[in-house]
């Protein structure tokens, strides 16, 4: 019989200013840390990392993260770690950096602390990264035997960053919810290897209840650049939230079709992975029996927070059917996640593709939205 598994991280702090105190979280730990960030992250908050962390008497290597979280930059920041002797590893800055830290941490058997400076995506807090090739071309995944040990969320910092990195947390996050029932009702396997927990079910429905209550008013909140309940509960949801439910839950189309776009050329790559998430969570609803109402209520949300909805949307206005099936092709290869939920074959995927695309155009003309 299938096992029941759930994953988290052993920490997780989320508040106001939180990195003044993160000092306080990791006395004892070593006195050796390696900290990762790329340029333009190291003034956001990476500096300010490594000051709290010298207050408290620990030794810290910097190295800059080189923007791809692939093997050849994994091995290279390993072999800065090495040298340095680092037991711990913080990440500081967005997906790509987190998931190369987590597995720079793992190849040196040191401590993995995770410090998000936007609430774009749900990579902090799980035991996986996602690889790609020094090109940006979707490689693999790469699991871990643990989670982050600690996951510290600076709201401050959050709030500082532009609002459309919120907006691209919230599309990933709002597939959590869509993809976790999926694997529940088709009795497949999560990314923590075994079935559903009813904690996974339960975190991943109420990470959307969260986002379509509080959506707006944390978006808003951002731009404003205050720290806000509304804003705190989303960032929450996008970090925490999204990313037990999406760990524990399970994944399935949402993001195979992510992955499978990376098969494309193009100004789609100009997108971030929450936009294409979201897309990716529209074809999933095409696959499945929903009412327009339900489908509308997705693509609505999304043209709420400015994220895309249709081909035009997503610089693919010009796609052919025949870059459509490579788009098919790639989401529904052996290992991918779509296989958790669902049985159908590239062109079931490529129609429902097409399928969504119209959905959102159709709502578009109906409302007059260019």
């Amino acid at each position: 019989m299938t096992q029941r598994i759930f994953r988290s991280p052993s920490k997780y702090v989320q508040g106001k200013n939180a990195i003044e105190g993160m000092g306080e979280h990791l006395s004892g730990l070593s006195e050796n840390v390696l900290v990762m960030a790329d340029e333009i992250v190291w003034d956001i908050a990476g500096h300010k990392v490594v000051s709290e962390l010298q207050k408290v008497g620990l030794t810290v290597k910097e190295i800059t993260f080189n923007g791809e979280s692939s093997e050849t930059e994994i091995k290279r920041i390993v072999d800065a770690g090495k040298s340095a002797k680092a037991t711990v590893v913080i990440g500081v800055g967005g997906g790509k950096a987190l998931d190369t830290s987590k597995a720079v941490a793992d190849d040196l058997d040191a401590y993995t602390v995770i410090v998000p400076t936007a609430a774009s995506a749900d990579a902090p807090t799980s035991a996986l990264s996602v690889l790609y090739s020094e090109d940006g071309v979707f490689e693999d995944y790469r699991f871990y035997n643990k989670n982050p040990d600690l996951v510290l969320v600076d709201t401050q910092v959050i709030a500082n960053a532009p609002a459309k990195l919120l907006a691209w947390g919230i599309a990933d996050a709002l597939a959590t919810w869509v993809e976790a029932r999926a694997v529940i009702k088709n009795g497949g396997k999560t990314m923590a290897g075994g079935t559903t927990t009813i904690a996974g079910q339960a975190i991943a429905e109420k990470c959307e209840e969260t986002l379509f209550k509080y959506g707006h008013l944390a978006y808003e909140s951002n731009k404003a650049g205050a720290v806000t309940q509304p804003l705190e509960a989303v960032v929450e949801a996008n970090t925490l939230l999204s990313g037990l439910g999406f760990e524990s839950g399970g994944l399935a189309a949402a993001h195979a079709v992510h992955n499978g776009f990376t098969a494309l050329e193009g100004k789609i790559h100009e997108l971030s992975h929450g936009e294409k998430v979201a897309f990716g969570t529209l074809v999933q609803l095409a696959l499945e029996n929903h009412s327009r109402e339900e489908i509308e209520r997705y693509i609505r949300f999304y043209i709420s927070l400015e994220l895309p909805v249709d081909f035009d949307d997503m610089h693919l206005n010009e796609a052919t059917r025949e870059d459509i099936m490579k788009v098919a092709k790639a989401a529904t290869i052996d290992t991918e996640t779509i296989h958790n939920a669902f049985d159908v074959s590239a062109e079931d995927v490529a129609d429902a593709i097409f399928a969504a695309n119209q959905y959102a155009k159709s709502y578009k003309k109906r409302n007059n939205i260019q």
